[in-house]
């Protein structure tokens, strides 16, 4: 299980920067991006200390598809895709915040909810909710954008007060939220799934408002099955997903949330190709594709060869 990325260390022609993410290593040219979507994962805001073989091609594939598919909807700044797990776009200015949209009582949202609060980011939850009930309309719960450390909760009359966000500008970031999540949401029903909630990332290039970075994808977004939803609730049995939540269960029943003082436990052989298979049916079960394997057996050269092929056109 040695064939993973887990890191890069790539020096183009031209390029002026370089940036390490949670999961992505990012070259930076003077008018774009290469996004190289590595194997690393995290949980809790921390990456965990080996990589998982495909899980970066199947997260940059879906991504793929789903950017294309709502590219009449909210532009991209998709230009390339030159290798399974390499996108290639426009160098946007990012704004500093994360667009988080929730259809459903889950995850953060409903361990608020059972602690006492109502309030959500500025947003009123209402009383009498169920853990995976369906909100009256799907509310925006925004985050600001953490470089390092966790993403915190913020409001909309924070985000403009503090101006990080023109009122202009954040007024079209809900309108794409909003219409993407739809769209979504549509998506996930023609397969069979609930698109229950999930993060979308914008940026500037030029004066024009572009969707960046991944969208719809088991790391950025919940999926409830939906054949199972209504008896599930019913009686009171937790919804079956399709999300990365199956492995911070694993940490937590572990003993790991991301708190001081706490250890991540071990990842054996047998618990990484379990993560890497239940990445690949992820894959499967939101595109409806089967999932085709890149070659791992020089995965670098491979990327690296892929992303030098496409400077040089």
């Amino acid at each position: 299980m040695s064939n993973a990325i887990k890191e890069t260390h790539f020096n183009f022609p031209n390029q002026v920067g370089f940036y390490k993410g949670k999961v992505r290593d990012v070259y930076i040219f003077e008018k774009e991006l290469v996004v190289v979507a590595s194997d690393r994962i995290s949980a809790f805001d921390v990456v965990l200390p080996r990589a998982i073989p495909f899980k970066g091609q199947v997260l940059n594939q879906i991504a793929a598809g789903f950017l294309k598919a709502t590219a009449a909807i909210v532009p991209n700044w998709v230009t390339a895709t030159p290798d399974p797990s390499v996108t290639i776009g426009k160098r946007c200015e990012p704004f500093k915040v994360e667009m988080v949209i929730r259809g459903y009582l889950a995850g953060h949202a409903a361990r608020e909810y059972k602690a006492g609060k109502r309030t959500l980011c500025g947003v009123e939850m209402p009383e009498g909710l169920r853990e995976n009930d369906p909100f009256p309309t799907p509310i925006i719960t925004p985050t600001t954008k953490a470089s390092e450390g966790h993403d915190e909760d913020i409001s909309r009359a924070e985000i403009l007060a503090k101006g990080i966000v023109s009122e202009e500008d954040y007024l079209i970031l809900e309108k794409y939220t909003r219409a993407l999540f739809q769209r979504g949401q549509e998506m996930a029903k023609a397969k069979g799934l609930i698109l229950v909630d999930t993060k979308y990332e914008f940026g500037k290039f030029g004066d024009e408002i572009l969707l960046i970075d991944e969208i719809h994808t088991p790391d950025s977004s919940r999926y409830f099955y939906a054949d199972s939803y209504e008896e599930n609730q019913a009686n009171g049995i937790a919804q079956k997903q399709l999300s990365k939540e199956f492995v911070r269960q694993w940490l937590i029943a572990n003993g790991f949330q991301g708190k001081d003082g706490q250890t991540v436990p071990e990842m054996t052989d047998e618990i990484v190709e379990s993560i890497s298979d239940r990445y690949i049916e992820l894959f499967e079960k939101i595109t409806g594709d089967k999932f085709v394997k890149g070659d791992i057996q020089n995965i670098e050269s491979r990327i690296e060869n892929a992303i030098l092929a496409h400077l040089s056109q």
